[in-house]
């Protein structure tokens, strides 16, 4: 008997492994479909499931610039809490550098794939690792001669990557893309990828996907099954590989994913199920500030 995977392949198996890579789409949607309507399910078996987040765009708002995101101010407690429900088994996957991410989240610290997986730190206490030696001199100063086209494009330099911002300027984005790809082609160890209003020049062979496999393979996390949540094109590779995992991508609408392909309406009903999976069930964004257990 031949079951047909999620993602196109067969497997001449009899029997379907309960952490099998190849789940039927039914199952897939069925169990997706499940965690959505009872978060509380994803708290409340230890040591089954983990979650993996993005940030900007999934936990937080799009800003005109990344120093601009508005964090609320019961979110940091919340976080805390859901980490605290899986025993530590959350981490953020985000564009954002470690350093970035504790800065916005501030005092929480949470365990981190950064930069698109070029950097981790796999304990909320521990040091960062830095897998990509940072970006040059060189190609930083090519990109900003780029960027000279409108006083409103932002370039964000973050160890191994360089993000240039139009949000402003969306009509500038042919201009960019031809430019910084031109830049990128002239490089065999770099890529330019597309985001929500950004173009990122990043490392070869680093992607959230691949950061998000390599922290499965560490505790709290091995052993258990991952659920990725973002909205974004840097997201894909984290959400097809906790597919493959035997987990769940869950997709955040806004301007990548349309309303029709997401399973959250946009950031608020994101956040809203977190707080659920950690048992905040009064949680809102009106809420007063209440601060991490160890802060």
């Amino acid at each position: 008997m031949h079951f047909p995977c999620a993602h196109g392949r067969t497997s001449t198996s009899r029997t379907i492994p309960s952490k099998s890579r190849c789940y039927l789409p039914l199952v897939m949607q069925h169990l997706k479909s499940a965690l959505l309507e009872a978060p509380g399910e994803v708290g409340g078996v230890a040591g089954r499931w983990a979650l993996f987040i993005d940030i900007d765009g999934t936990l937080l708002e799009m800003a005109p610039t990344p120093d601009a995101v508005v964090v609320p101010a019961n979110l940091i407690g919340m976080l805390d809490a859901l980490s605290r429900k899986l025993g530590g088994a959350l981490a953020l996957s985000t564009g954002r550098s470690v350093a970035e991410a504790d800065r916005i989240l501030a005092p929480l610290k949470l365990i981190t794939s950064g930069v698109h997986g070029t950097e981790v730190r796999a304990s909320p206490s521990g040091e960062t690792t830095m897998l990509v030696q940072p970006t040059s001199q060189g190609l930083l100063k090519e990109i900003m001669e780029v960027a000279r086209a409108s006083p409103d494009i932002v370039v964000e330099t973050k160890g191994a990557g360089i993000a240039v911002h139009y949000r402003k300027v969306p009509e500038l984005r042919p201009y960019l893309e031809a430019e910084l790809g031109r830049i990128a082609a002239l490089r065999d160890t770099i890529v330019l990828r597309p985001g929500r209003r950004v173009l990122e020049v990043l490392p070869k062979g680093y992607s959230k996907g691949a950061g998000l496999a390599s922290l499965m393979r560490t505790a709290p996390f091995k052993g258990r099954l991952p659920i990725m949540i973002g909205d974004d094109y840097g997201d894909e590779s984290a959400l097809a590989i906790a597919e493959e995992l035997g987990g769940v991508g869950l997709r955040v609408a806004g301007e990548y994913f349309p309303p029709e392909r997401a399973d959250f309406s946009g950031v608020v009903a994101t956040r809203r199920w977190l707080a659920r999976v950690a048992g905040v069930e009064a949680y809102s964004d009106d809420m007063p500030a209440f601060q991490p257990a160890d802060a």
